[in-house]
């Protein structure tokens, strides 16, 4: 009887045993098996092209081989240039890009099995429409600007291109580039600056992420003279209607040509005091001065970093205070404040939504924005700041450093 049970249990446990093995086996996840031989496949059929600016799209019905992996198309965006493009079985759809030119192009498009099998090539032609860094290329204006060039361009579909501009190198006496300017924003508009007074010769041209490069526009300007404002004469001017100072961030921060600080310390900081006030600070000069344009730096992106802001002015000798709105039209007076002009930091250059950046944007905001002044402005010897809202919409906010520039007075 002691062995029957024995024998019973030692059958029961053999079950149980198979159960387990059977439920892992189940569980592993399921892989093809790998091919090693077989014909080549078909070719895809029913080919039909939409062409596109600077690319093509192109459909295709699949063959019918139930080894197929992908679909792989080769061509060449300009001489000497080529391109491989795969697409999985599961879609019937391939997109090319990176065409330098408006023109016919060959694509081959070859149907690949598991074993690394390709089909019979089939060759079709595409003739892409002109590519978006052409048509950028041919929206250039390039004018004369206060200590430079301004270079202004349309980019309808924001694509994200390059606007690279040469001068001549003092030692090979020919071009060289000198900025290279990375953007996706729809409306470029942009200057360069530290150029003499004098006949400059400057080139232009557009480059796209796949190496295309259009023709150079080349012009000879001669840019208007301008200076730098020099920081130790600038001097706080603390009045009562200005924004409660946080954190240490005393207004000659922003004036002290420290433009790295990352903790606050170094900048212009406010806070949230025992009444509301504006997001404002006040100084002087030291002289009297026709803007031409500033640097401004901020700590980055979102939080309570500035998203539209005012500049006011005033030529009084000991101007009295007064209350000066964010986003006042620009000539617009108030006591003795006249508005300079409101102005609004652009859009990351990556283009990714409110509160994603990457590291060019964080660049872009390290190296200072450039805002230029409107022309008819009046001469000014005090400088009012007033932040009219943040990325956050938070009421309270702060500046890294500001770098004005102008003719003296």
């Amino acid at each position: 009887m002691k062995s029957k049970y024995i024998k019973l249990l030692y059958m029961l446990l053999l079950a149980v045993n198979a159960v387990c093995i059977y439920a892992c086996k189940k569980g592993e996840p399921y892989q093809d098996p790998v091919a090693t031989g077989g014909a080549k496949p078909g070719v895809v059929t029913n080919v039909k092209v939409k062409n596109l600016n600077g690319a093509a799209v192109i459909t295709y019905d699949l063959p019918g081989d139930q080894d197929l992996l992908y679909v792989v198309a080769d061509y060449n965006i300009r001489p000497g240039v080529s391109r491989e493009i795969k697409t999985s079985y599961f879609f019937d759809t391939i997109r090319v890009e990176g065409f330098h030119a408006s023109q016919e192009y060959s694509v081959t498009l070859k149907a690949v099995s598991r074993s690394n099998k390709e089909s019979d090539p089939v060759t079709v032609t595409v003739h892409p429409d002109t590519p978006y860094f052409q048509l950028i290329s041919k929206s250039l204006k390039l004018m004369h600007d206060f200590g430079g060039i301004n270079i202004q361009a349309v980019n309808k579909a924001q694509s994200a291109v390059a606007l690279n501009t040469l001068t001549i190198d003092p030692v090979t006496k020919s071009f060289a580039i000198a900025n290279e300017h990375y953007t996706s924003l729809q409306t470029i508009n942009y200057s360069l600056r530290g150029y003499k007074p004098q006949p400059t010769k400057f080139g232009v041209f557009v480059s796209d992420q796949f190496g295309n490069k259009s023709d150079t526009t080349i012009v000879t300007l001669t840019p208007d003279f301008e200076t730098v404002l020099a920081k130790n004469k600038f001097f706080n001017y603390p009045m009562a209607s200005d924004a409660f100072i946080g954190y240490g961030g005393v207004v000659p921060n922003i004036f002290d040509g420290n433009t790295t600080e990352d903790n606050g310390a170094n900048a212009w900081q406010t806070t949230i005091g025992s009444s509301p006030k504006l997001m404002q600070c006040t100084f002087g000069l030291g002289a009297s001065y026709k803007l031409t344009h500033f640097l401004m730096y901020f700590r980055n992106y979102g939080g309570n970093n500035p998203k539209d802001f005012t500049i006011f002015g005033s030529s009084a000798d000991n101007p009295g205070d007064a209350t000066t709105p964010g986003g006042a039209i620009q000539g617009t007076q108030y006591g003795d404040w006249v508005s300079l002009g409101s102005f609004r930091v652009p859009d990351p250059p990556s283009g990714l939504p409110q509160g994603q950046t990457n590291a060019g944007d964080q660049a872009y905001v390290n190296n200072g924005i450039d805002f230029s002044m409107p022309t008819n402005n009046p001469n000014v010897k005090y400088i009012r700041i007033v932040v009219k809202d943040t990325w956050s919409g938070l009421d309270y906010t702060i500046i890294r450093e500001v770098t004005f520039s102008g003719v003296p007075q």
